[in-house]
């Protein structure tokens, strides 16, 4: 004896992507090919599914790069939360800041490098940008702080600082690359050595 169904059937689709999988995939090609020379059609066809069925997740090209930007800064964001409740002095909290940044890069990666080379050409990109300025500016704040509390060299204005700082943070996307056996840690420890107590070796 059959029944009728009760409720909304699914909606049939391609198994294995969900939206999760469509950024993943999205945010591979936009690094390969540039934002802008990918295009829908170019998605669907490298996940073998028609460009409507990812109109099923998304409405647009731009609400994909959104997401896959707003990632990567959420991710930066949240560090900068842990900042603020870091006891001590600021050069301690500027290096949590460097060590969270590059837990958030080396977990992110695809994520960061998207939104590191990101360029304001459309609304989207515009807005990552106004919020990779907010983040500048409490990375300098923070630098100013620990040069007014005699932690570093007050010599250097603490803008130039925070470029050269997060410059070299920023600089892991060209190179870095995630190994079974890779450590962000270690990887963390190795910048904040440079940045923190320099090259050179102190008797």
């Amino acid at each position: 004896m059959s029944t009728a169904p009760t409720g909304r059937a699914p909606r049939r689709g391609r198994p294995g992507y969900d939206l999760e999988s469509l950024l993943q995939v999205a945010v591979k090609l936009f690094n390969e090919r540039g934002y802008d020379g990918t295009s829908m059609e170019d998605l669907a066809r490298k996940l073998g599914i028609t460009k409507s069925a990812i109109y099923h997740h998304v409405p647009s090209k731009e609400e994909l790069l959104r997401l896959a930007v707003d990632r990567a800064l959420d991710g930066l964001f949240a560090v900068v939360a842990e900042v603020e409740t870091v006891d001590g002095r600021a050069v301690d909290q500027l290096e949590h800041l460097v060590r969270g940044s590059v837990a958030v890069l080396t977990e992110q990666l695809p994520f960061v490098t998207l939104l590191l080379r990101v360029r304001g050409n459309t609304k989207v990109e515009r807005a990552a940008l106004s919020r990779r300025r907010e983040f500048d500016q409490l990375v300098t704040k923070l630098v100013r702080r620990a040069a007014e509390e005699g932690d570093i060299r007050p010599d250097i204005d603490p803008a130039t600082t925070s470029r050269l700082l997060f410059g070299m943070v920023n600089s892991l996307i060209e190179w870095y690359r995630p190994r079974r056996d890779s450590d962000s840690v270690e990887l963390a420890d190795a910048v904040c050595a440079i940045a923190f107590d320099g090259l050179r070796r102190h008797p």
